[in-house]
Order: structure tokens, then sequence, then C-alpha cells
């Protein structure tokens, strides 16, 4: 980590509304230091406990809830069983490749979303996430 990188999960988090303790800005720090990404909740704790924050699974659990609901990551759920968070909150969409359990971004410019229903009254569509499923070719 570099000196400026705690600073910079500091004034992330305050943007967001977030008070910036040692735990959020540890987590932060290692969420947003590779650039867009996504992961799950296990891999970041996993992430953690390598460079020695210790945290437990269910703050590291907690953190990207927080983060989600101040708008600084998205939650991606393409499988019942596993939740991605994604550093990337731009219009976007992603390709699963099924098997690796490897999420990838699509360019929100590569697909054109035309039909979309009327939201119920009161409400608005917030946006759109289209998981396009890959796989290898079977021989």
């Amino acid at each position: 980590m570099t000196a400026t990188a705690p600073a910079t999960a500091e004034m992330r988090l305050r943007r967001s509304g977030l008070r910036p303790t040692r735990q959020r800005i540890a987590l932060a720090d290692l969420l947003f230091a590779k650039g867009d990404r996504h992961l799950t909740v296990e891999e970041l704790h996993e992430e953690a406990v390598a460079a020695g924050v210790p945290v437990s699974l269910a703050t590291v659990y907690n953190t990207l809830h927080q983060f989600t609901e101040a708008g600084m990551i998205r939650v991606l759920a393409v499988e019942s069983a596993r939740t991605y968070f994604d550093t990337n909150v731009s219009d976007h969409h992603h390709f699963f490749v099924e098997g690796r359990n490897e999420v990838l971004d699509i360019p929100v410019s590569n697909i054109t979303i035309g039909n979309l229903p009327d939201a119920p009254e009161g409400m608005e569509i917030a946006h759109v996430d289209v998981v396009i499923r890959l796989r290898p070719k079977q021989a």
C-alpha cells in the first residue's frame, strides 16, 4: 500500500457519508486498490486476512452492504448461492463464466435494451442488469 492509499479510501468513505473507521478504511483500500473488479464477501475476507487486517467474515459482509447502501459499490446477484460486489457503479452489464465463477464487464454501449415495461405507479427503473452466462464450447 502506498502512503496516499488510506487517505484516498478515507476521502471516498467521507464523500459517501460513512464514518471512516479503521476497518472500513482497510477494506475500502483493499477493495478499490486494484481498479474495477467483482468480489464476493469471502474473497475480500481472504484478502483482508492475507494483508493482516483483523476482521471477521461478518464484518466484511456488513461493511460491503454499508458500501452498497452508500452507493460506493453495486450488488450483482449472478447465482443464488453467491453474491458479487462490483466496484464499478457505472451503467454496464456482465458476462458470467460458469464453472470458473468469473464475472467480466460488458460496456453498456455494446447492448441495446428496448421495450422495457412501465414501472409501477410511484416507482422508477433505477438500472437494468444484463448477465450473459458463458461456458466453454462443447466439442
